[in-house]
């Protein structure tokens, strides 16, 4: 296995080399990723390489900066009407398409309406929307049903669903199909014709794009491309990866495992480093259409099954990089409270088997979907399936490849028919930060995401947070979703941690993000 994924690396490799020789003084990044890019819509998939993706090649109205700031990015200014119902956003100029044509307020209204549809906190947005519109070329305007205090928040989402803007003509098509053009306005532009799954994804440098005149701050500021071309090479085994860089045949590694640290240190000419502090959540998440997940109960004895400490000790092992956190909101954040979860995630094994005998298993297989090819997630499914097996539970683990799994899970099919039950995944902690950004707290029905629960009480006090702009009843309502989370389980937090980045020493200029940003990256 290791000498074919080898073969395969040194032959697009030398692909690369073959390629860069072509082209005089062109400048070639090279980075492996966490996983390999099959899907190209970012709107579609919630998958963090797909927001990579929708980052090179796609540009935002607003964006966060280094301390999670709102900025504007593609809009030049902003006002909202005293009555706070109004809000007019004109965008800047020399915004351009990949194809050449102007970036236009019809594309931008398009664009936010395919995002609204499909993201958690876009729902929420659209949900108080009563009309939006683009009166010229460059003026959005959006009229509220009543004043929104997350209009701006919303807008500058960090992470997956980003809303990412798009030409009109490939943004009003269906949210729910996936998009194959991967025309943009971003700094860097998709090249589709040597994009192979499994092997590499290439990205060139916009030469027409216009950055903002501000430093480049988070995912805010002037977004410079400053290499030529950037290539994803998949490189599947880490140890691989390790060797590529050491070689000098890679410039980056997303992520690194701990444990391969070592390695690297000793290198004078590697650096290590964390792009994004506020770190990572990881999450089980429950498909509650089908049994036994159907039954809220059932799902709250996963909540004392499970041990949060084997989970972070098996994926990222080194102290260092995780925490424990039994929050739904992530520790360190304004929302972080214990409240109701002080005796859950602890691997309480007889209070799991209480519960589930109380609710009425009637040992339904739990199809636990395990992605093999995940740095730092790989031992997710198989670290829970011995802890649901001692509560009582019957467990049919079926192994797959991340991308496997990212269109498996958007299936509603029963379990006999390739249905899933659970699977594992994990937010960046400024995805979950509140009640209406966190996906998995989206109880809205078929509206909400890939696991589909249906609550209204979890969804009037979202809708409750969304109005409320007094920080202490803020925090008030996110205790209330905490407490209704254990009542009515949508997944369980399974602790936080941070992944270090490995840059060979002659690269420059990698931003502290919330997800990756190669712009500002200068290769010597």
């Amino acid at each position: 296995m290791l000498a074919i994924t080898r073969r395969t690396v040194v032959c697009a490799l030398a692909a690369a080399v073959a390629f860069a020789g072509t082209a005089s003084a062109e400048t070639v990044l090279k980075v492996a990723l966490h996983s390999d890019l099959k899907i190209i819509d970012p709107i579609w998939t919630t998958a963090l390489i797909s927001t990579h993706h929708g980052s090179m090649v796609y540009d935002t109205l607003f964006a966060v900066d280094d301390k999670l700031a709102v900025k504007p990015q593609m809009v030049d200014k902003w006002e909202v009407s005293p009555d706070k119902l109004t809000w007019t956003f004109t965008l800047r100029d020399g915004l351009e398409w990949h194809d050449g044509k102007p970036v236009t307020a019809e594309d931008c209204v398009a664009s936010i309406k395919r995002w609204g549809a499909k993201d958690s906190m876009g729902q929420k947005l659209m949900g108080v929307v009563a009309d939006l519109s683009a009166p010229d070329a460059k003026t959005i305007k959006m009229v509220l049903k009543e004043p929104y205090g997350l209009v701006l928040e919303s807008l500058g989402k960090s992470s997956s669903n980003v809303p990412f803007m798009m030409p009109k003509r490939i943004a009003d098509g269906d949210p729910n199909t996936q998009i194959t053009d991967a025309t943009g306005s971003g700094p860097f532009i998709f090249k589709k014709d040597e994009w192979k799954p499994g092997e590499k994804a290439v990205y060139l440098k916009n030469p027409k794009y216009k950055p903002r005149p501000e430093p480049a701050s988070g995912l805010s500021g002037g977004k410079l491309a400053k290499v030529d071309r950037v290539e994803w090479i998949t490189i599947p085994d880490q140890q691989t990866q390790v060797s590529a860089l050491l070689n000098g045949e890679i410039d980056l590694i997303e992520i690194v495992p701990p444990d391969l640290l070592p390695l690297l240190q000793k290198d004078k000419n590697v650096k290590i480093m964390v792009t994004n502090t506020a770190g990572r959540q990881y999450d089980m998440r429950f498909n509650v259409l089908h049994k036994p997940f159907d039954n809220p109960k059932v799902r709250q004895a996963v909540l004392y099954a499970l041990d949060q400490k084997a989970f972070l000790e098996a994926n990222v092992g080194n102290p260092a990089y995780y925490k424990e956190c039994r929050s739904v909101f992530p520790c360190g954040s304004p929302l972080e409270s214990t409240k109701g979860w002080e005796d859950k995630l602890s691997g309480n094994t007889a209070k799991a088997k209480q519960i589930l005998q109380e609710a009425g298993y009637d040992g339904t297989p739990v199809v636990l979907m395990h992605q093999t090819d995940t740095a730092g997630h790989n031992n997710l499914a198989t670290v829970a399936k011995p802890q649901l097996e001692a509560a009582g539970f019957k467990v049919d683990l079926q192994s797959m490849d991340w991308q496997t799994l990212v269109t498996r899970r958007t299936k509603k099919d029963p379990l006999d028919k390739g249905g899933w039950s659970a699977f594992f995944t994990s937010w960046g902690s400024t995805d979950v930060m509140n009640p209406v950004s966190a996906a998995f707290l989206n109880a809205a029905c078929d509206k909400a995401t890939f696991g589909w629960p249906c609550d209204e009480a979890l969804e009037k006090l979202r809708d409750a947070y969304a109005k409320e702009t007094d920080p202490a009843k803020q925090k008030a309502i996110a205790e209330a979703v905490q407490l209704r989370v254990i009542d009515y389980p949508t997944f369980a937090p399974l602790g936080q941690f941070t992944t270090p980045t490995a840059i060979r020493s002659n690269v420059d200029g990698l931003l502290q993000t919330p997800s990756l940003a190669l712009w500002n990256v200068e290769k010597k």
